[in-house]
């Protein structure tokens, strides 16, 4: 597979992450509130690492979205524009997949979906590209 086609990959599995995200939100309660967070979590993750890829830097086989940031900050001018949204998004990763270990709210699910599209948008419309 050609760079350009393992790129395209990468945002293309970001955007399936966060086209399930908002699918779920139509489903009637009890809705799987983690899972939708869990989702927003993943399309920023890989958003990022489609990034990373992008800049000819390998992307860790990591879930937190700080390192990620972090490693994107020498390529992706402004990167701390979306810190707070992944430090919200960071806590679904993998908390969400176990019983009681953190309660969602309603807005919880709305922030994150809101958080993941404006990290999305902040990594497409860098100049870099």
């Amino acid at each position: 597979m050609d760079r350009q086609e393992e790129l395209r990959q990468w945002f293309e599995k970001a955007d399936h992450d966060l086209m399930a995200a908002e699918y779920l939100t139509t489903m009637r309660y009890p809705r799987p509130d983690e899972i939708i967070c869990f989702h927003c979590q993943q399309a920023a993750e890989k958003y990022l690492k489609g990034f990373l890829f992008k800049n000819n830097i390998t992307p860790p086989k990591i879930h937190d979205l700080i390192e990620l940031l972090r490693l994107c900050g020498p390529c992706l001018p402004k990167y701390k524009t979306i810190l707070n949204q992944c430090t919200f998004l960071n806590r679904f990763s993998v908390i969400p997949r176990y019983p009681d270990e953190i309660q969602i709210t309603g807005d919880d699910v709305k922030t994150a979906l809101r958080y993941a599209n404006e990290i999305k948008d902040f990594v497409l419309r860098t100049n870099i590209w």
